[in-house]
């Protein structure tokens, strides 16, 4: 069977989508990924990667755009408020520029499905039937309605969705369950990383996706770090000059690698590293903000496996409870347990047959 797996062109929207592309490869179908941008990055998979996105899309223009012509909406999204209205715009004209290159390579592949991640609704607009890959802790059939209804071509309702949530982090109607399981790519892991400190560990991290802000929660953590016994490594940070002594930095490394040896993680909120965290049972500190950042804050917090926090709240105290709070801790290990029981995307991919949908 012929696969093709689609995601918008970021790191964030196709990493999640590689196990299952992977399992399938493995399960003997053919599979293809269609996205753009940096995501082409997935190449180091050993799966063919077709480019489907117009070279002069961007999303920092793209998102200008909105927040000038809609300031009551961008106004709402910064403050992590905005429901779908600001992200289904940004992503309906993505969608728009990738449907032209994707129905082109549709027609002459001819693929008997596509699953696409839900920000990704050109996916459901090549009439093949389609599957939506949950990778959020937002309704997947939602987020792809919304996108869909902003775009010109016409957005079919996917057969199906594949959930990846934890069941006591998010529920929703329908669909067949799936663990999420953390991929990030290949990369090398410093050997002092991929070993236990010997005190306290916290990962610091922050989004690939361009933004303002970024740097915030870094200098924040870096500022109450020389007050703990801890040790603290920061991923891709933009200044290493000033940084206390028991602050290591590192560039890209595969986070799914590096938490084992990790106490706690601090990071913006993204779904990938959210959902990486959970599955190693690794308590974190997230930062609400734009887009899915505040409904993941809240999710973790009600669950109590991790904190949140805005960085001109971050403290010694905070930074603290974060590696020994027991209760924090036994939740994290709980949801890992509930992720583990999920059933793995080589099950899925093993069922395949049965759950894919006819033309």
């Amino acid at each position: 069977m012929r696969v093709l797996v689609v995601a918008a062109p970021l790191l964030g929207h196709v990493f999640p989508l590689m196990p299952l592309a992977l399992a399938l490869r493995d399960a003997g179908h053919e599979v293809v990924v269609a996205t753009g941008g940096e995501a082409l990055r997935v190449r180091d998979s050993g799966l063919h990667v077709e480019d489907v996105v117009p070279a002069n899309v961007r999303f920092g223009p793209i998102a200008l755009r909105i927040m000038v012509t809609h300031p009551l909406v961008a106004k709402r999204e910064m403050r992590g408020s905005g429901r779908l209205d600001f992200v289904s715009r940004l992503f309906g004209t993505v969608g728009d520029a990738m449907t032209k290159p994707l129905q082109e390579f549709a027609r002459g592949w001819k693929p008997d499905v596509v699953v696409h991640e839900p920000l990704a609704a050109a996916g459901s607009a090549l009439g093949v039937p389609s599957i939506v890959h949950d990778v959020s802790l937002f309704d997947g059939l939602e987020l792809t309605k919304a996108v869909g209804a902003r775009m010109r071509a016409e957005v079919r309702s996917p057969a199906t969705v594949l959930r990846t949530a934890p069941p006591s982090l998010a529920t929703f109607p329908g669909g067949d369950r799936m663990r999420f399981v953390a991929y990030s790519g290949d990369g090398d892991v410093p050997q002092w990383l991929a070993e236990p400190a010997g005190k306290p560990r916290i990962l610091v991290s922050r989004s690939t996706a361009p933004g303002p802000g970024t740097g915030r929660m870094m200098a924040a953590v870096a500022k109450a770090a020389e007050h703990l016994d801890a040790e603290f490594v920061f991923i891709r940070p933009e200044r290493l000059e000033g940084l206390p002594d028991n602050v290591k930095t590192v560039g890209w490394v595969p986070i799914p690698r590096v938490l084992p040896f990790c106490d706690g993680i601090v990071h913006h909120g993204g779904a990938g590293t959210l959902l990486s965290a959970l599955a190693a049972g690794v308590p974190q500190l997230v930062e609400p903000g734009p887009g899915d950042r505040t409904v993941h804050a809240n999710a973790i917090t009600t669950r109590r496996a991790g904190l949140s926090a805005q960085p001109n709240s971050v403290t010694p105290e905070l930074l603290t409870r974060l590696v020994e709070d027991a209760k924090l801790q036994r939740a994290a290990s709980e949801v890992r347990d509930e992720i583990g029981a999920m059933p793995a995307p080589s099950e899925i991919a093993a069922l395949w047959e049965d759950l894919t949908p006819r033309k």
